[in-house]
């Protein structure tokens, strides 16, 4: 399968999503041709250029229309008159109907009677369309992206001066993992924000894959203190379906009860958590103690940091990255005499049933639980021959 990864340290627009898919390897004949389609009047160009010394591609929008109001029917009727792939035109609708309900949303009004501002522009029209065509002519399968830098700050817009991230922006982006960093201003658009609302699986930290591409998207500015660009990176599925960068967080605790360590542990689990574990351990001054270490997502860091502060005696944490691999796991259900268990597989031929499912049948047909696991593992075995 063949994924593309945004890295949007510096934000993302629709300018810098096309310049970045291009320097991956995009085909530039077929985006020109595809956008000329449209018949907007417009002209393109892609240059190469720097921010802060990182070579990028600047994609460019000339245009003599100043449109700038434009319905969402209006705009679906352009994209469907051009010469896109079907999965082209599909992914460049989706992308302005999420818009659409955002501007809704942040206006409370319906999504017909939305006007589109900037994005109702030629210039946004085209990003939207040109990254759906690029996206497309490079063969993606799958669109995943890190946290997204959204900025700080204010910007100007039709209606007046906002607060960044955007309402809109802000309303596509619910849910998915934002901070600001760098200058004070918009690091991530409207247009950048429909495209990995619309467009990405999921959000954090870059799946496993084999890079065979990547390319950088030149913003507008050139900031004085980071590489105003978007990144991205192409490449193929790794045997490996889970975060291959997680943080550890730990701390040594000497002054606490088993009763307080063991709710942790719940609370920790129930907010995210992969993993945690408690292994015992003497303090200075020989002092029995305990080694606890949680194992999560880097975008849940803070989040479980917090829980540990709230829950325990700690008064620090260590805090470090590191790299985890795992093999592709799928799951299947089996039939026993004691009711049906799901179990997880993987290629390599490891399996195991599923806990909760073996100890809620144990329980309701009191049974040893080793006996359900045992009937399991052999229904398993018999439905893989």
């Amino acid at each position: 399968m063949k994924i593309c990864y945004f890295d949007a340290f510096s934000g993302i627009s629709g300018d810098m999503t096309v310049g970045a898919l291009i320097d991956a390897g995009a085909d530039w004949k077929t985006l020109e041709s595809a956008l000329r389609s449209l018949n907007l009047g417009a002209s393109f160009r892609v240059e190469k250029t720097k921010r802060k010394g990182i070579a990028a591609s600047k994609f460019t929008v000339e245009s003599s229309d100043h449109t700038k109001h434009r319905h969402l029917p209006q705009i679906e009727k352009v994209i469907l008159a051009g010469d896109l792939s079907v999965t082209a035109r599909a992914n460049a609708l989706a992308v302005f109907e999420r818009l659409g309900a955002a501007e809704a949303k942040s206006h409370d009004i319906p999504v017909e009677k939305v006007h589109f501002h900037e994005v109702g522009a030629v210039d946004s029209i085209c990003d939207i369309a040109g990254a759906c065509v690029a996206l497309d002519s490079l063969g993606i399968e799958e669109i995943y992206s890190s946290r997204i830098n959204v900025g700080s700050g204010t910007v100007n817009t039709e209606h007046g001066v906002l607060p960044v991230p955007a309402p809109a922006t802000a309303e596509l982006l619910k849910q998915k993992p934002i901070y600001s960093a760098g200058p004070e201003t918009e690091l991530t658009t409207p247009t950048g924000a429909a495209l990995l609302a619309a467009l990405a699986s999921d959000f954090g930290p870059m799946p496993a894959l084999r890079v065979t591409s990547q390319g950088f998207g030149a913003g507008d500015k050139d900031f004085p203190s980071q590489a105003n660009v978007l990144r991205i990176l192409i490449g193929e599925r790794m045997n490996a379906s889970e975060n291959t960068t997680v943080s550890v967080i730990e701390a040594n605790i000497d002054d606490s009860t088993p009763q307080v360590l063991g709710y942790a542990m719940e609370r920790l689990l129930d907010a995210g958590a992969l993993d945690v574990s408690l292994t015992p351990a003497f303090m200075k001054k020989n002092r029995p103690g305990a080694l606890i270490r949680v194992i999560a997502a880097p975008e849940l860091t803070e989040q479980l940091a917090a829980v540990l502060f709230s829950e325990t005696t700690t008064l620090g944490l260590r805090i470090h990255t590191a790299e985890r691999r795992v093999l592709a796991r799928d799951i299947a259900e089996v039939v026993t005499s004691f009711g049906p268990v799901r179990v997880k597989y993987t290629q390599a031929g490891s399996f195991a049933p599923e806990y909760e499912d073996c100890r809620k049948l144990a329980a309701q047909n009191k049974v040893p639980l080793r006996t359900v696991i045992a009937e399991a593992e052999q229904a398993f075995r018999a439905q893989r021959n």
